[in-house]
């Protein structure tokens, strides 16, 4: 399927039942309340089960991975065990029948960074398939958070389809791999190319998101909605920067990552954490945080940024947030123009994005790495 098929297959006359997520068309999303103004019944399997929300990723115009979400706690509510035994075994069943080859049986261990369950599948052409699900979640007295399925054609590109046949937890690239994706333009621009675009949509999930697309660049198979569920996040409130921290701590030791505070507060200090605490250290300098947004860039890791908006200038002004905390990621610098280069996680038009250097530390009330433990 190329893009082009695509537009036209989820096209309802002038409807379209889709939205893209990236300005060049890499990646879409269809879900029931992807318009405010509409409802969209999305399903799958000839209408079997329910689906929440579908992310179809294209490489070079063609089709390379699909992710649907059939369940997630945060936005469905709670789900009795029998639905959720009924749906998970009907794709199951369905994907089998489809792929006509025998299903490998995947099963959680923390200790691995493995933290969900379920079936892969795996053609002789090399097509892959994984259903998955929190541990326990098939049990009459386990907790139900999530259920989804991600497949990836054969000689998918990219390291989120690479995930899907990595057999240890953590990232599927390793940290001194990461450089190689670091772009330097003829503007003066240096940055992290192949983020992966996520859209948190109204939910005040910008931790949760903004790490989704972290660990999606590392090839982390895992959604804001599990992110968010472990992290402790909460779809309707705003995130302090110390709130923000602590659901980072929650998170990384999980995936087999790594979470290291550069700066946090304001004004901006180092910070030292003992015993779930965190004391203040010595004063977080404009040229501290130049200096490491300059190093971290260049080594292909984009930096978790959180700050307070509304207070100077960016380009373009395409905010749906205008004032109040927010995390976003910071992708990349540029000297000549004192420039630093950001993302949102709010979808097309948002992969880059401007600040004057100067008023993004002023703005700033933490500075985060979370990175791959694998050299």
């Amino acid at each position: 399927m190329t893009t082009a098929d695509f537009e036209k297959t989820y096209t309802n006359g002038q409807n379209q039942l889709y939205r893209w997520l990236t300005a060049d068309k890499t990646r879409a999303k269809l879900a029931p309340n992807v318009f405010h103004n509409a409802k969209i019944d999305l399903s799958a399997f000839d209408g079997k089960v329910p689906a929440q929300e579908v992310i179809a990723d294209f490489y070079e115009g063609k089709l390379n991975m699909v992710s649907i979400s059939f369940y997630n706690r945060g936005d469905n509510g709670a789900i009795s065990p029998e639905v959720f035994k009924q749906r998970f075994m009907t794709i199951g069943k369905s994907m089998g029948d489809s792929l006509n080859v025998r299903p490998r049986q995947r099963r959680a261990n923390s200790t691995q960074g493995l933290l969900t369950e379920g079936y892969s599948w795996r053609t002789k052409q090399g097509a892959t398939a994984l259903l998955e699900h929190n541990e326990g979640a098939t049990t009459e007295d386990g907790e139900r958070e999530f259920l989804r399925l991600r497949m990836a054609r054969a000689r998918a590109e990219g390291m989120l389809a690479k995930s899907l046949t990595h057999e240890r937890g953590g990232a599927a690239v390793r940290l001194s791999d990461l450089a190689r994706h670091v772009e330097q333009a003829d503007n003066g621009d240096v940055y992290v190319k192949g983020l992966p675009m996520v859209d948190q949509g109204a939910k005040g999930y910008c931790v949760a998101a903004s790490v989704q697309r972290l660990f999606e660049y590392y090839g982390i198979g895992a959604d804001m909605h599990q992110i968010a569920e472990i992290a402790g996040s909460d779809p309707q409130r705003g995130t302090s920067t110390l709130e923000m921290a602590k659901e980072l701590d929650k998170i990384d030791y999980r995936f087999k990552t790594r979470l290291d505070i550069l700066g946090m507060g304001m004004p901006m200090t180092e910070v030292e954490k003992k015993k779930g605490e965190y004391y203040v250290g010595d004063p977080y300098e404009e040229r501290n945080f130049i200096k490491d947004v300059g190093r971290y860039v260049d080594d292909g890791l984009p930096l978790l940024w959180s700050l307070q908006l509304g207070m100077f200038p960016e380009k373009p002004n395409l905010n749906p947030q205008t004032a109040g905390g927010h995390m976003r990621t910071i992708i990349g610098y540029n000297e000549k123009t004192n420039e630093l280069l950001f993302s949102d996680s709010w979808g097309a038009g948002h992969e880059l994005k401007r600040m004057k250097m100067e008023h993004a530390y002023k703005a700033t009330h933490g500075l985060f790495v979370l990175k791959p433990t694998v050299h």
